[in-house]
């Protein structure tokens, strides 16, 4: 089961950064044009934050069965001064929280926008926001508080 949602949570990890990237990337270019706000502009912003949810969904259910996490959760007052288990015990964790809810704010201000400017200003700003907040909390294999992990995680 673990491995099944590890593997899931890594996969799910590049169609987030993806619908962001283009999302934020029609925002910004929607928002510089002034052009109207369109049905697939709509779209984007609910499939990002839709992919964004599904990862959260799946890195709960992640977080209660990792051995990991079990050994930060059992060990605290030891596991806290271990960097890769306290990454994932409650940085990782804490971080993607956050950018769910900077995301998912943003989703939400945009579809209450009434002009074509704000909503793409709005989405441009808040899912940058958390992306940024992402790429610096994603456990990258160069990233120093969790070593040898790979870019795609295979079944």
């Amino acid at each position: 089961m673990y491995n099944i949602l590890l593997s899931l949570h890594s996969i799910v990890r590049w169609l987030v950064l993806i619908s962001l990237l283009i999302a934020i990337y029609k925002a910004y270019s929607g928002w510089s044009s002034n052009r109207s706000f369109s049905k697939s502009d709509n779209m984007m912003r609910i499939m990002a934050a839709s992919f964004v949810h599904l990862q959260l969904l799946l890195g709960i259910w992640l977080y209660f069965v990792s051995p990991i996490v079990n050994h930060f959760l059992h060990h605290f007052s030891e596991a806290v001064s271990e960097r890769e288990v306290r990454f994932f015990g409650m940085e990782h964790v804490f971080m993607m929280l956050v950018a769910v809810v900077v995301i998912t704010i943003g989703s939400s201000k945009a579809k209450k926008k009434t002009t074509d400017i704000e909503k793409f200003k709005t989405i441009a700003i808040w899912f940058s926001i958390g992306l940024f907040i992402i790429l610096v909390s994603i456990p990258w294999p160069f990233y120093p508080l969790a070593p040898h992990r790979p870019f795609f995680r295979m079944f």
